[in-house]
């Protein structure tokens, strides 16, 4: 297994392929295009954390900025009907813990953000992946349960999921949409989230 790679980036392509040289030897590396404008020019040294994938007729390393990336890649490949591929598709939209919050909350939404996942798929992956990020999520996006039982941080998965229809109405393209709810404040207030969500659209329109 190699478990990570420290080199020299020699090549890197906007489709996310990278190659890093160790010890002399060029090793292709496929990454999430947010990786690939991270990594910086060639001739850097870069350090990826990497999953080997093996199979009959080929060995592929998959790379990524962090451990926390190449765990939830790795969750997300163990999914049924999920390859590297849509697993990288998925990091691409979503940041690892973006992407436990929309597994917390159940946001169907969230999943329908990354190309090529329609609502079936999505809710199934929902599924799935609370039992392989279960650990991840209860660490790191829900604080402990008030005596209540209620959440004590955090919109509501309604709010948000009002929010990112609204942004779809108005032509906001899926990447801008999921964009614009990484960063929203701590809301329940619907034009609240819209207004900031808005904010952070306008100057890239």
């Amino acid at each position: 297994m190699i478990g990570s790679l420290r080199g020299t980036l020699v090549e890197r392509s906007a489709a996310g392929e990278v190659v890093v040289e160790v010890g002399g030897v060029g090793y292709v590396v496929f990454v999430p295009p947010a990786t690939v404008a991270a990594l910086g020019e060639p001739g850097a040294t870069v350090l990826l954390h990497t999953h080997l994938a093996v199979r009959e007729d080929a060995l592929t390393l998959y790379g990524f900025a962090t451990r926390d990336e190449r765990a939830c890649f790795e969750a997300l490949i163990g999914a049924h009907g999920v390859g590297p591929a849509l697993a990288l598709a998925v990091l691409s939209v979503h940041r690892p813990e973006v992407l436990r919050r929309a597994v917390a909350d159940d946001d169907v939404g969230a999943l329908c953000l990354v190309p090529g996942v329609g609502r079936k798929t999505a809710a199934r992956l929902l599924i799935e992946l609370k039992d392989r990020l279960g650990v991840l999520v209860a660490a790191d996006v829900l604080a402990p349960a008030p005596a209540g039982g209620g959440r004590t941080n955090g919109s509501s998965p309604s709010a948000r999921a009002e929010v990112r229809a609204a942004l779809a109405a108005l032509g906001y393209e899926p990447d801008e949409i999921a964009q614009a709810l990484r960063d929203l404040p701590e809301s329940d207030d619907v034009p609240t989230l819209l207004k900031a969500a808005l904010s952070r659209l306008a100057p890239a329109r």
